[in-house]
């Protein structure tokens, strides 16, 4: 229903090492053509080394497939106990009988292998991924497998691909004769927000979306790249998640809003938390009082019937019905209320993107989705869905062609000076320059006058009005 919902012909965002998926950064074509010049000069060893989700098995399955017409491959990706079973291991990837495991007959036919496939001008390369897992022991094996040589050249190119831990493994005293053959070693970086935005562009691209109608608006990208600190693994859960939620509100295209709400769900932490507190409540281990235990009680009886509701109305494919609209007003979560200043005599102007938001995009800086929740609910953020607490003596504004901080601080507030522009970019602390914003940007405005500016007259002077637009 998602796919289908947003024109797609596959999961863009799979789990799957999918060579096709494979984006190639500046870090990731660097690494793969480190690997593949290594394996070509027969220098022996190479290894690769990211963080968890980097796309480290995805791009050693491109190295296979570009090796796989010139050279015979080996992949191993399960954890090895002892030497032993890593040699059955190997012997089974190439069809080879082990006879009982004996570690004299195995490491013969190996070497009979090596050498069938070198009369035939065949290296053998062998990608062992997950490498961080392998027992001392086993890497020493691996290094003396690389014994396996003419005086010309070696026999066997071994690649070794694994998360930090391998590199701290290979820099034990243990293994300093294995890290000395290491010739050629190879990192992946974190994607930055421009990369993360390529990523998912170029994901979306083959699975089939018309990339000329935009799926993720600007402040949206801007958020996966911050929260996701830029970790492919991360950026996939975040956007499939985001796509399925915005399947089930109808939204075409993917807002901040969206995004937020599925950091929100996605927060483990907050998870334990509360799970915490219920457990300790149902043992008795916390006691709330006879108020609050009473109030708790209810919020359940009212909350739990609403879900199943929710639940049933989902099993039954609500998206596709017209006839569920007013069940899906009823269950869409609050959307952040948008207020915008209106030129008198004129309508006011239609919610839209923010321009002015790529600031927070063009951040280095990786946020984190702590950050970003302060940012949202000191008002520089669009409220998560569902979770919206308004501030009574602040106004959401959006800004117009033509006006400026200080003009809209002047209205709002009814006069400006620096103690008033300290409080607006305090509650826009994405603002990086207050002579410079942007029409369609969201900004909060309080007034220290504590005057309701809903409670003002429509009328506004044309002088007021010329200076709010011209800045």
């Amino acid at each position: 229903m998602v796919l289908s919902f947003y024109g797609l012909r596959e999961d863009p965002f799979g789990m799957t090492p999918d060579p096709r998926y494979l984006y190639f950064s500046p870090a990731h074509r660097e690494a793969l053509a480190s690997l593949k010049y290594g394996i070509n000069c027969g220098r022996g060893f190479v290894a690769l080394i990211g963080k968890p989700g980097m796309g480290k098995t995805t791009l050693l399955f491109q190295l296979l497939q570009q090796l796989e017409k010139s050279d015979r491959t080996i992949f191993i990706s399960q954890a090895i106990g002892n030497p032993r079973d890593f040699m059955r291991s190997v012997l089974a990837d190439l069809d080879i009988a082990d006879h009982g495991g004996d570690p004299v007959w195995m490491h013969s036919e190996f070497n009979k292998f090596l050498a069938s496939q070198s009369l035939t001008g065949k290296s053998v390369v062998m990608v062992i991924d997950e490498a961080q897992n392998l027992e001392d022991s086993v890497l020493e094996a691996l290094r003396m497998l690389s014994n396996f040589e003419t005086p010309r050249q070696k026999l066997i190119q071994i690649v070794l691909a694994g998360q930090p831990q391998l590199a701290e493994k290979l820099a034990s005293p243990a293994l300093v004769q294995l890290r000395q053959r290491i010739a050629i070693l190879s990192r992946l970086e974190p994607l930055t927000p421009y990369e993360s935005e390529r990523y998912i562009e170029n994901r979306l691209r083959v699975a089939g979306y018309d990339l000329q109608v935009p799926l993720f608006t600007s402040r949206a990208l801007a958020l996966v790249a911050s929260a996701s600190q830029g970790i492919p693994r991360n950026i996939n859960n975040i956007c499939f998640n985001a796509l399925s939620l915005g399947c089930a509100l109808q939204r075409k295209t993917i807002g901040p809003e969206v995004i937020l709400e599925v950091l929100h769900d996605l927060d483990f932490e907050t998870v334990r938390a509360k799970d915490g507190v219920i457990s300790q409540l149902s043992q008795g281990q916390i006691r709330l009082g006879p108020q609050w235990e009473s109030s708790l009680k209810a919020s359940f009886q009212t909350v739990l019937p609403m879900f199943a509701i929710m639940l049933s109305v989902l099993a039954l494919g609500w998206p596709a019905r017209k006839s569920t609209r007013n069940v899906t007003d009823v269950l869409a979560p609050k959307t952040f209320p948008q207020a915008t200043m209106a030129t008198p005599g004129m309508p006011a102007e239609p919610q839209r993107e923010a321009s002015g938001a790529t600031n927070l995009r063009n951040n280095p800086q990786n946020v984190g989705v702590a950050t970003i929740t302060s940012a949202f609910q000191s008002g520089a953020l669009p409220q998560p869905m569902g979770k919206e607490e308004e501030d009574p003596t602040t106004r959401p504004i959006t800004v117009k062609e033509g006006q400026s901080l200080s003009g809209i601080i002047l209205t709002y507030c009814g006069r400006y000076n620096q103690e008033l522009l300290a409080k607006t970019l305090e509650l826009n602390p994405w603002i990086s320059n207050p002579q410079h914003i942007e029409p369609g940007d969201h900004i909060r405005v309080r007034s220290s006058t504590a005057r309701d500016v809903r409670s003002e007259p429509q009328h506004t002077s044309d002088a007021l009005a010329v200076e709010v637009q011209k800045p």
